[in-house]
């Protein structure tokens, strides 16, 4: 979810029972192969990967996030972190991870006051060569004031742009052309992002306006990786309001956003 209202949608989804960590002694070589070296964050089961579930996030999009994590070719394994959870939003958590993920949720400002304390540690997670990613409201928070303030440049309202196909905060299902392929999303007023010329970003996703709908950048030695509408949504999602996927329910998208973000030995980032 984005700016809108929180959806009840998913009120009764089920909680997926978190997993302790495991760190593996075959950390430092697995995370040399990704490129994510100086972050202890692999064990046995692949690395780990901690996806915010509180009041900031909608109930069940924390767990459809992790699931897609879970599926990603790199398969992570994935903790719950935040106010309620086993593990908290912190730096020492963090330092365990190679991923954080912030989902979907309700109106910005109420979740920035639910988050902002965090910042400074999500900030650095990043800084030090973390990973960040973003569905959604998480996107809209990497931005600044109010915001993580991740992205070197600007985040708005698809809804908001000219020529905008839609116009309400109801949930429903756009066209976007994903590296150049149109395929349809799940989305519910998700973000638009414009990063300044010349910082490190690579759009892999656009609107029906031109205007960016996913991104990956630099933040530090980190990257990020955010998206406006909902590539983790499953079948559910569609079902409880009425949708369908013309494209059928897929998670390639989600997961390429994921290796994009996460793939060091992948293409440069070019200046925009």
């Amino acid at each position: 979810m984005g700016q809108a209202g929180q959806d009840p949608r998913l009120a009764g989804a089920r909680r997926i029972g978190r997993r302790r960590l495991l760190v593996g002694a075959g950390a430092a070589g697995t995370l040399t192969a990704l490129g994510w070296v100086g972050v202890s964050a692999v064990s046995g089961d692949g690395p780990l990967a901690l996806v915010y579930r509180g009041p900031a996030a909608c109930s069940g999009c924390a767990e459809a996030v992790a699931a897609l994590l879970r599926g990603a070719p790199v398969g992570f394994r994935t903790e719950y972190c935040g106010p309620d959870e086993e593990r908290p939003v912190s730096r020492s958590a963090l330092a365990e991870a190679a991923v954080y993920a912030q989902p979907g949720g309700g109106n910005v400002g109420p979740a920035w006051r639910r988050m902002r304390d965090y910042a400074e540690e999500i900030r650095g997670f990043v800084r030090s060569g973390g990973h960040y990613l973003g569905f959604c409201l998480g996107a809209y928070l990497a931005a600044a004031d109010p915001g993580f303030g991740l992205i070197d440049g600007k985040v708005g309202r698809y809804i908001g742009t000219a020529g905008a196909s839609v116009d309400s905060t109801d949930d429903t299902v756009v066209e976007v052309r994903w590296r150049g392929r149109a395929r349809q999303m799940y989305f519910q007023d998700g973000p638009t992002f414009q990063l300044r010329p010349g910082a490190p970003g690579s759009v892999l996703a656009t609107y029906d306006t031109g205007a960016a709908a996913a991104v990956v950048t630099a933040y530090g030695a980190g990257r990020v990786g955010l998206v406006g509408p909902h590539p983790e949504a499953d079948r559910s999602w569609y079902a409880d309001v009425g949708l369908t996927n013309p494209d059928g329910v897929r998670f390639d998208l989600g997961h390429d956003l994921i290796d994009a973000t996460v793939d060091r030995n992948g293409p440069a980032l070019d200046g925009t």
